[in-house]
């Protein structure tokens, strides 16, 4: 099993969503994060004041999927997330030892 975490911009949240939920993925997690990567954050005016912006706001995207789905997850993700701009992101795999659905006490692929 992996993890699949995806550091997206807010306003592409839906698409991702169907994304996944075209190819089954069932079950997500989002986070709301602040961060910045290359573009180190940028400069706004606001009532004729200059200030700068250090962290941006993202979504944090976190799903648990078999490890043959992995790819279909992130080709998902990353075809639903991109813009083009900078900012766009990133996608994490980390592999998961194990998983336990608390309710049922079902465990690994029946807990997903």
């Amino acid at each position: 099993m992996k993890l699949v975490m995806a550091i997206i911009k807010p306003f592409k949240l839906d698409e991702v969503r169907e994304a996944l939920t075209a190819i089954g993925v069932q079950g997500l997690t989002v986070t709301e994060v602040k961060g910045y990567g290359r573009q180190k954050g940028q400069t706004e005016i606001y009532r004729g004041a200059e200030y700068a912006v250090n962290f941006l706001p993202k979504l944090k995207i976190e799903v648990v999927v078999a490890t043959d789905q992995t790819d279909a997850v992130v080709s998902a993700i990353s075809g639903a997330a991109k813009t083009g701009q900078i900012g766009d992101g990133k996608i994490f795999v980390i592999s998961v030892e194990q998983v336990l659905r608390i309710r049922t006490g079902e465990t690994d692929a029946e807990a997903l």
